[in-house]
């Protein structure tokens, strides 16, 4: 029952770091096909490792600080090899499907975000942040 709850309020911590990445990353895409004129494909991928980092770093110290027992890079890399290629992937994928389905661009990649977050915790819970997992 511990694991369970303690699996529920991790879920929980993630996702309140996620909201904070989620309007990050809907701010840096505004912006960069507003204010500069990218094409927002790639304001998508700008955008997705923008919100990646500033999700890598409060998931290091909120969500499981508990488990930070590796270097911080070796962390990093992997964070941004399992959660941000998956989020740059899923990202850049279900937005260009869902705009050319006919949503903005904005609401297909608030879309997005939402289906790629279930994988992206069990990737950051069983890959990434595994340290003292048993203990």
């Amino acid at each position: 029952m511990k694991v369970a709850r303690s699996l529920w309020l991790r879920w929980l911590q993630f996702n309140a770091v996620g909201a904070i990445g989620i309007c990050l990353q809907l701010g840096v895409l505004a912006l960069l096909t507003s204010s500069l004129g990218l094409n927002y494909l790639i304001a998508t991928a700008l955008a997705v490792e923008v919100a990646v980092m500033h999700n890598f770093l409060w998931h290091e110290r909120f969500t499981w600080s508990d488990r930070c027992t590796h270097s911080r890079l070796t962390r990093l890399l992997k964070f941004n090899f399992t959660t941000g290629s998956f989020s740059l992937l899923g990202n850049v994928i279900f937005t260009k499907l869902l705009a050319d389905a006919g949503c903005s661009y904005v609401f297909a990649n608030a879309i997005a975000i939402v289906l790629c977050s279930i994988i992206n915790f069990m990737l950051n819970d069983r890959l990434v942040f595994i340290g003292s997992q048993g203990k």
